[in-house]
């Protein structure tokens, strides 16, 4: 299996035959914890307007996201996993609009499998793709945050899970994660908009039954739940 590691939302230079998008803070630990308080589907919106316009049509909808780190007016979820984790979402359809991971994925949507995570769901999406993808696969993971080690980290795990090497520890993961200068907003008590809480939970790793798998073909590219 061919890995290759890249940093950034925007395309990838080179096509593999899966991808793996990671958000750790925040977007896809909230997909993780939005599956496992019973939602249905997310879709992805590439813009906060389109979010709004799927939301016309289908009022039944929950929008969910941020610009810059930040609620977005008009939509039903901001982008925190510890008010995610609150909520009751059996059966519900969220739409999802994030500045790096919903526009990663969006991205880099040309691999035949395309699967999203943050670090709650790493080690069962990679042990997925491991135990199912063909033996010379090639495969991209994309650390979405442009600048973040907390995603670096998180594909750096994933990638020692593919290959079957035990350099990188689960511990020296979550203390990168933590010390990442992402994650600083949410310890400084004068930013309201961020809570601790939010990073204990993505760096809580989960023993769910599923990964996360984007669906290519409907209207609108959405991540659905696919159990092991």
């Amino acid at each position: 299996m061919q890995v290759n590691i890249y940093q950034g939302r925007t395309p990838s230079p080179e096509t593999a035959d899966i991808t793996i998008v990671i958000d750790v803070i925040r977007a896809f630990t909230v997909a993780h914890y939005a599956f496992l308080q019973g939602a249905y589907r997310i879709f992805l919106a590439e813009t906060v307007e389109q979010a709004l316009l799927i939301k016309e049509k289908h009022p039944e909808y929950l929008l969910a996201g941020e610009v810059g780190g930040l609620p977005i007016e008009g939509f039903d979820l901001d982008n925190s996993p510890y008010h995610i984790k609150g909520e009751n979402l059996k059966g519900k359809t969220l739409v999802q609009m994030t500045t790096n991971g919903v526009r990663a994925t969006l991205n880099n949507l040309s691999s035949e499998q395309v699967f999203v995570t943050g670090f709650s769901n790493a080690k069962q999406t990679a042990t997925f793709i491991k135990d199912n993808a063909k033996e010379k696969s090639k495969v991209n993971i994309i650390a979405s945050h442009p600048s973040g080690d907390d995603d670096l980290a998180c594909a750096e795990y994933i990638n020692s899970i593919l290959k079957g090497s035990d350099t990188v520890t689960i511990d020296e993961i979550i203390k990168r994660i933590q010390d990442s200068s992402v994650a600083q907003k949410f310890f400084d008590r004068n930013e309201p908009n961020f809570k601790e809480e939010d990073i204990l939970l993505c760096t809580k790793e989960l023993h769910s039954d599923f990964v996360m798998k984007v669906n290519k073909l409907s209207r609108f590219p959405m991540i659905e739940r696919v159990n092991l």
